[in-house]
């Protein structure tokens, strides 16, 4: 059985009242994956695959550099060298074939080399492996729906400041940094820098374990992205693709719809909270009895 939770005004009356469960406690979690004011580089990479991404991108950065200047010195040195002023008479010469072996060899050996990682690199994000937790993530305008599929529950994630997790008396608020908005970052644990990153309900997952993300849209072409974890997949309608992550660290994880789908695609963000396996399992509990309705301890025993 699976019932999509749904938020409406009484949200904000129970997090007026600090009624909030340990489905939605921050319980000390660090945010790490997350934007930063004038930041030009990767955020700190979580995953081995994110490492691995960001290893690539420098070792391709050397390449890239020592082309440009190897071609810009050569560019000056015929500038200053060859020169109407310094060179009045032309050369006559049509072809140099020990310079025309070397232009052609060279640039196949740079691309030969840059075949293996990047070929491993591939190979590893498109090899799922073994899941230890499977969760099924649907794009709809605009919102997620995120399904743990192992235990049949599933709920769907509002930005915190979308009109559905404020109530009636504050809807006039939604999509700003209205005072109302603020104060349901603050009811979550979030804080204000967060607007527009963090959503209502977060996806929670174990430390060190292989999580597989199932991705699909149920209207348009969405697609599911988390930096730090270095991953990012299309949710295509009809279609289902899979993509997978093992965070190697406790804390608080932001990612965001990455195809353009509409007139509300910046404000369908993606939270990830990364937890130890203790918490997880908490959290779990309180997860299936409140969205699926079903204890784990009454599954686990008809299971039996």
């Amino acid at each position: 059985m699976r019932v999509a939770k749904y938020f409406t005004a009484s949200f904000a009356s129970l997090a007026g009242l600090g009624l909030a469960t340990s489905v939605y406690a921050q319980d000390g979690l660090e945010s790490l994956g997350k934007p930063i004011p004038k930041g030009i580089a990767f955020q700190p990479a979580a995953t081995e695959l994110a490492r691995d991404q960001q290893w690539m991108d420098n070792f391709l950065l050397y390449i890239i550099g020592v082309i440009t200047l190897f071609v810009t010195l050569l560019l000056l040195y015929v500038m200053f060298r060859f020169n109407q002023r310094k060179n009045p008479t032309p050369a006559t010469f049509t072809h140099n074939s020990a310079l025309e072996i070397g232009w052609t060899l060279i640039p196949i050996v740079i691309l030969v080399a840059m075949i293996p990682p990047s070929l491993n690199l591939l190979f590893k994000q498109q090899e799922i492996p073994k899941a230890d937790i499977t969760i099924k993530a649907t794009g709809n305008q605009w919102y997620w729906t995120h399904e743990y599929v192992d235990h049949g529950f599933e709920f769907d994630s509002y930005m915190i400041g979308h009109a559905a997790t404020l109530g009636d008396d504050d809807a006039d608020q939604a999509m700003r940094r209205s005072p109302a908005v603020m104060a349901a970052l603050k009811a979550q644990g979030y804080s204000p820098d967060e607007f527009l990153l963090a959503t209502d309900t977060a996806v929670v997952i174990p430390v060190n374990k292989t999580i597989v993300v199932q991705v699909t849209g149920a209207d348009v072409i969405h697609s599911w992205a988390i930096p730090a974890f270095g991953v990012k997949q299309d949710a295509v309608p009809g279609r289902l693709a899979e993509l997978w992550f093992k965070v190697e660290k406790e804390g608080i994880y932001f990612g965001q719809c990455s195809e353009l789908c509409g007139k509300d695609h910046s404000y369908m963000p993606i939270t990830v909270k990364v937890v130890s396996q203790a918490a997880y399992d908490k959290w779990l509990d309180a997860a299936i009895n409140e969205y699926a309705g079903i204890p784990r301890s009454i599954q686990v025993a008809d299971a039996q």
